[in-house]
């Protein structure tokens, strides 16, 4: 079915492509003929094609543009047709007495380029060096965006624009008379001049932004006044923001002055609702304004390309905290040894650490335990619910690619079957958000695997929550989403968005999670407990299923480990080839586990466990490996934590005591040359600027 519809859809892109080149040689052909009816129709239909497509499909559009067909070049090819086609009607002179037709065409032309070149002045006005959230801003004289159509859609602006001197262009054809055209001429010049003039009240000083220069100078003030001690840094691409998610609450009471740097644009509404400052630097010469801050040292959630630049900075010192523990060979990358520590939930990724022999040394791993698993509850013994809640939460494949990496491939469907075949089973299915993102097989089997669970859905009935269970859920995610929505008008660019997420009122990290938890509450209300659910969207979250279901089954990834904070039983999918003794001593945090081969045979027995039917082997078992994987509970984790970071940042301390001691006479001039060098060689390696359009989509 998917495929059935990928091809019609591509039957229906083709046949809109075909139809566009059709008008054009229709409009050719009634031009030099000349048969008015056909040509008229022909020019016309031809701009509303293209404005219907720019508008609908504008990615079918982008294809034209690779081949330089792009949306100037197919206006100017339908507007040259038309002054072809007034030339071989009778009755029309556009080069004689009705040449103002051409000049007012010509003048048509020039104010959309002076439109144009306003626009590009004016994002470039309004693209700041640095992109910030939680912060006032006021300083900055930031101003809200000019409208959408004027400023970054410059194939809308032209072809809207130019609908009134088309249609006057083919009335004049139909009528031969030159006042119609010379109308919409009049107005189309109107249109672009007068949108010209608009642009330019943005670069006036009112509405214009400081220039970059006092921007920074503005940023190290702020810096100054506010005094951040510990960030995270982030970067990633657009399905990664998750990563750094996981550690907002963890960040929000920490022992200092948090601050979160990020390095993409995109990411700052990305990030979810927090009172933590948030700065992006998009470019890294910017980012060594943080050497002369306070800041004393960075947590880093994940490894990217762009993790080597900030640790070029020495006065900050660097901590790898993950998004997330697994036995997987990603979670000993080697990359860690360029961090000043490695920090681990327990005493599992220390000896984990140990046995990859990456390169990082044990007295540089620090056990900290995992903060954000508080809201996870424990379990009080077998399920004895009228329906045992299975949650399916597989990980993805993986950049290798590798089989073992998942079981949505290879075992997810037997999973679901067995699970399914159960009358008593309400499965939770909550696949990774990047499920398929690398191998096409997984994507389809996950595919499949939605479609059993719907089609199981259909063959189940029963009671159903009341109406006001829906509207009590319609309610609870109203206030959620007005806390957290990072939603705004169209128009609206990067600046106007810094205006508008300016320094928070009140506690509104307190506030979301009241709200969350409300919606939460409601969310599970609105079900009926024999409905089986498929849960794709960021809420609800990975540890509110948690809490719902009575059993995990997944394979080795982060969380397994996660899970076993609740103490209940789990399984996990072995898809590796590995004998199930093999498979135990490769990956640790599967000991206390169900093993289920790829046919799943073992998912019957399993549940028999839940449900205290036979005997639950692996209890005392998990109890070890929870202490084992995350640490002990006494001391909490967050203490544990703050511990951690008070202890880097005296580190960082003592290292600015020690440079401060040893005097600018042992290191003459050593450290200022050093940044400016590091400047230079960034500002080398900096990536090929964006695209006026793609820097403020």
């Amino acid at each position: 079915m998917p495929s059935a519809g990928l091809a019609s859809r591509r039957i229906v892109q083709l046949s809109a492509l075909f139809a566009m080149f059709a008008l054009y040689v229709a409009q050719l052909v009634s031009a030099l003929v000349p048969y008015v009816p056909v040509f008229v129709a022909a020019s016309a239909a031809g701009l509303a094609l293209d404005t219907y497509l720019q508008y609908k499909q504008p990615g079918l559009l982008s294809l034209l543009g690779k081949i330089r067909f792009d949306v100037t070049v197919r206006q100017l090819l339908r507007d040259m047709l038309i002054l072809v086609g007034l030339l071989r009607i009778d009755g029309i002179d556009p080069l004689g007495e009705q040449a103002p037709l051409l000049i007012a065409l010509l003048a048509v032309y020039g104010t959309h380029f002076a439109c144009q070149a306003a626009a590009v002045l004016v994002r470039r006005t309004r693209t700041l060096p640095i992109v910030t959230r939680n912060i006032d801003t006021t300083a900055l004289r930031l101003s809200t965006a000019p409208p959408r159509i004027l400023a970054r859609r410059a194939s809308h602006r032209l072809l809207s624009f130019s609908i009134p001197a088309t249609v006057g262009l083919v009335i004049t054809a139909a009528t031969t008379d030159a006042y119609w055209g010379g109308i919409g001429l009049g107005i189309s010049i109107a249109l672009f001049g007068g949108g010209a003039l608009y642009l330019g009240t943005w670069l006036l000083p009112k509405k214009r932004a400081l220039n970059d220069q006092k921007v920074i100078e503005w940023l190290d003030k702020w810096l100054a006044a506010y005094k951040p001690t510990v960030a995270m840094y982030f970067s990633g691409g657009t399905t990664s923001a998750y990563q750094a998610n996981m550690w907002l609450s963890t960040l929000a009471d920490v022992d200092g002055k948090p601050l979160i740097v990020l390095r993409e644009r995109f990411m700052v509404n990305k990030i979810d609702a927090t009172d933590v400052p948030i700065i992006c630097f998009p470019k890294v010469a910017t980012m060594f304004s943080l050497e002369n801050s306070t800041l004393k040292m960075m947590l880093h959630p994940a490894n990217a390309a762009k993790t080597s630049q900030v640790l070029r900075i020495p006065t900050i010192k660097h901590a790898f905290i993950n998004h997330g523990e697994s036995d997987k060979l990603s979670s000993c990358n080697p990359y860690a040894k360029a961090y000043d520590e490695v920090w681990v939930a327990g005493p599992a990724a220390r000896d984990r650490y140990q046995l990859a022999d990456v390169g990082v040394e044990d007295k540089d791993v620090v056990e900290v335990g995992r903060p954000q698993l508080s809201p996870i509850t424990v379990g009080t013994g077998p399920a004895k619910s009228a329906y045992t809640t299975v949650l399916y939460a597989p990980t993805w494949e993986g950049w290798d690619g590798n089989p073992g990496n998942t079981s949505v491939i290879l075992a997810g469907e037997n999973i679901v079957r067995h699970l399914l075949a159960d009358e008593k089973v309400r499965l939770i299915y909550k696949p990774h958000p990047m499920t398929g993102s690398q191998v096409p097989a997984a994507g389809e089997a996950n595919k499949r695997i939605m479609a059993m669970i719907r089609e199981a859905n259909t063959r189940r009935s029963g009671a159903r929550p009341g109406p006001e269970a829906a509207a009590e859920l319609t309610r609870t995610a109203a206030a959620l989403d007005e806390l957290t929505s990072t939603s705004f008008r169209t128009s609206a660019d990067e600046m106007e968005k810094m205006l508008l997420q300016g320094k928070p009122d009140g506690d509104r990290a307190a506030a979301v999670a009241e709200a969350t938890a409300a919606w939460e509450r409601a969310y599970w209300a609105s079900f009926p407990e024999w409905e089986h659910l498929i849960v794709t969207e960021a809420r609800p979250a990975i540890f509110t299923c948690f809490n719902q279901a009575d059993v995990l089954v997944s394979d080795v990834s982060s969380v397994v480990s996660d899970w076993l904070s609740s103490e209940k039983p789990y399984a996990v999918a072995n898809t590796s080839g590995l004998s199930e003794t093999d498979f135990r001593a490769g990956f640790p945090t599967v000991s206390a586990a169900t093993i289920l081969a790829p046919e799943a045979e073992g998912v019957p027995a399993l549940l028999a466990a839940v449900r205290g039917e036979t005997e639950d082997i692996h209890a005392e078992a998990r109890l070890e490996l929870k202490e084992h994987l995350l640490g002990p509970s006494d001391p909490p984790s967050m203490d544990r934590f703050n511990v951690a970071v008070r202890a880097l940042c005296e580190r960082a301390d003592e290292r600015r005591v020690r440079m401060a001691a040893r005097g600018e006479t042992e290191i003459p001039a050593q450290r200022e040359d050093s940044v400016e060098e590091q400047v230079a060689e960034a500002m080398e390696g900096e990536a090929a600027p964006e695209s006026e359009d793609s820097v403020t989509a």
